[in-house]
């Protein structure tokens, strides 16, 4: 068992209520239960002697190893062949249908022989809490029962377990064609254990998973170049959603750091506005049209939650549930990552202002109104129109940005960009449905943002929209800008932005977010090239028309993917990912630039 596996060497699976990572080796070295945010219960990857794991796999060590997706499911199948046999592992998480939340969470563990003789050896090694709840532990012949504080864990086999200390471990050698399971469940403290697994059963039940993610992708409307990257980004979107709310979070995990041995290292287990914004058009660019109304539902509520508060009327951040309490703290018992501390649990960044978020609020309800039908009543745009109001008095801020950085609040383009969306949007909706409004104060407040930021976002240095006013450094946000129309995606002032960046930022192809030494972000160390950057430039080449090198650099980033089609948050120096992964913002991105790929390779062939 690696001490720190690559970031990469994982699939994910999930129930659409929390979700753990499988490595190659067979090991489950992150889970958190009941929800994407709970408390760790493995967490191995984050501290391997002491955060928890679940190994499951060939007892020899001479194996090589294999792993892939059932295709187009999120069930993860390992496999492991070796001089005595071929066997392997398929391991998933029953989808809770219900959209109520459940305290109940199950991982199901099916290994099998399909060659020769294999002895697949089993040790449970779960940690509550972060590690930092003790439990106790019964083990009967098939069953060992975990109890810690406010949580209990059944783990549940079709072979003998033993107890090895606080810990449980088995094993079973089977033959050509044998197949045993492990079932690993957590509920509440009082919680009963579920029915004893039988292979029957546990095949019957993987079966059962198998037909709900096929017939979920079979509704995609996607018959563009790209199918399977696509469909699996479409699943490992759909895997982080919180399914009781519709809010997708950053990605399933916490404290995978953005340079290893580095201090970047943040909780993404909570729902960013702006990335679930953004996700409402790549949903409906697929044809999923509940679940980015769902979404648009919940950012809907978030607004009604603070009605009439003072302050801001949103907050950058949620929980998947809607609450805005995110207390940062630090788990200094962690190592980290291959050392990388501190290791964060919250996210403090929840405090920031950022105010590009107004922007990519209303741009998801307003595509929403467009294609989803989801008509603002009477009540609901006398909301909106006292949030533009207000934004109308408050837009021009200095604020953090969207890279949430810890430098001090700047003038940042970007975000003045995004509040010019806010008024386009909600005027376009106001003259499309009649709603009363204040357009010309609105129309005055998005003119003004559009001259500010042609003057004083400008450089005339690099000929190219800049990171914050007063400035000559580039930021790939702004990839963007022509997506939302705030710029003519063929204009002489987007194209040699374009250039400015292609100098500035783009390395083979890949797109750093921003250069931390020219402009200083509050962190120590350096970061990777960002990987929603390079799928934005591809959306933004194909726009400007550059086709070859839209095609040529979509192409070359699926050379980034791991062997299962997933993305972390990054790429560093050597081509491996880092960040928490899977990110949701890095496969929404990928949706976007590839449907908006696909459409401008069919115009061409048209022509």
């Amino acid at each position: 068992m690696d001490r720190y596996p690559p970031i990469a060497d994982h699939g994910l699976i999930g129930d659409l209520q929390t979700a753990a990572l499988v490595t190659s080796e067979g090991v489950i070295d992150w889970f958190a239960a009941p929800r994407f945010d709970s408390p760790s219960i493995f967490a191995s990857l984050l501290d391997h002697a002491d955060g928890g794991h679940f190994r499951f796999a060939p007892s020899s060590s001479e194996v090589t190893r294999r792993q892939l997706y059932y295709p187009d499911t999120a069930g993860v199948v390992t496999r492991f062949m070796s001089p005595d046999g071929v066997g392997e592992v398929i391991d998933h998480m029953p989808v809770i249908r219900s959209r109520t939340p459940s305290d109940r969470h199950t991982v199901v563990r099916v290994v099998r022989t399909v060659r020769g003789t294999v002895r697949f050896a089993l040790d449970c090694r779960p940690r509550f809490d972060y590690a930092r709840a003790d439990h106790t532990l019964e083990v009967t012949d098939r069953t060992a029962t975990f109890r810690a504080p406010g949580t209990t864990a059944y783990l549940q086999t079709t072979f003998p377990l033993e107890r090895d200390g606080r810990d449980a471990r088995g094993s079973v050698t089977l033959e050509a064609g044998q197949a045993a399971a492990a079932v690993f469940t957590v509920c509440e403290p009082d919680g009963a254990p579920p029915p004893p697994p039988t292979v029957d059963t546990i095949t019957e039940e993987l079966w059962d998973n198998i037909d709900f993610w096929q017939g979920w992708v079979r509704t995609s409307r996607y018959r563009g170049r790209w199918p399977d990257m696509v469909n699996r980004s479409a699943i490992t979107l759909k895997l982080l959603t919180y399914a009781p709310t519709g809010a997708p979070v950053a990605a399933a995990t916490m404290g995978l750091p953005e340079q290893v041995g580095g201090e970047r290292n943040w909780d993404y287990r909570y729902t960013w506005v702006r990335d679930g914004s953004l996700s409402v058009r790549a949903l409906l660019d697929l044809g999923f049209v509940e679940e980015a109304g769902q979404f648009i539902h919940w950012i809907g509520e978030r607004l009604r939650d603070r009605e009439g508060a003072d302050g801001e009327p949103l907050q950058i951040m949620y929980r998947v549930d809607g609450d805005p309490r995110l207390t940062e703290e630090i788990l200094g018992h962690f190592e980290g990552y291959r050392g990388s501390s501190p290791v964060r649990a919250g996210n403090a960044a929840a405090d920031q202002l950022q105010l590009d978020i107004y922007g990519e609020a209303l741009y998801a309800m307003s595509e929403g109104v467009e294609e989803i039908g989801q008509q603002v009543g009477y009540h609901g745009w006398k909301g909106l129109a006292r949030l533009m109001d207000w934004l109308a008095d408050h837009w021009d801020r200095p604020d953090e940005g969207i890279w949430e950085t810890r430098g001090g609040r700047k003038d940042f383009t970007y975000s003045r960009v995004m509040c010019w969306a806010a008024f386009d949007n909600c005027l376009k909706l106001a003259e499309e449905f009649r709603r009363p409004a204040d357009t010309q104060r609105w129309t005055r407040a998005r003119d003004t943002i559009l001259e500010e930021v042609m003057e004083r976002g400008w450089s005339q240095k690099e000929q190219a929209l800049v990171q914050h006013y007063g400035a000559d450094v580039l930021d790939a946000s702004l990839l963007l800008a022509p997506r939302v129309g705030f710029i003519a995606p063929r204009s002489p002032g987007w194209l040699s932005t374009l250039d400015a960046m292609d100098h500035r930022l783009v390395s083979d192809s890949l797109v750093y977010r921003y250069d931390p030494a020219a402009s200083p972000d509050g962190l120590r160390g350096s970061e990777g090239t960002f990987s929603l950057c390079t799928f934005l430039y591809v959306d933004a080449l194909a726009r400007a028309g550059r086709l070859p090198q839209a095609r040529y650099t979509f192409e070359k980033m699926h050379t980034y993917a791991n062997h299962v089609g997933l993305f972390a948050e990054e790429i560093g120096p050597s081509g491996e990912q880092l960040g928490n992964f899977p990110q949701a913002f890095t496969h929404l991105s990928l949706i976007m630039a590839a449907t908006t790929l696909d459409e401008a390779l069919d115009r061409l062939a048209a022509r």
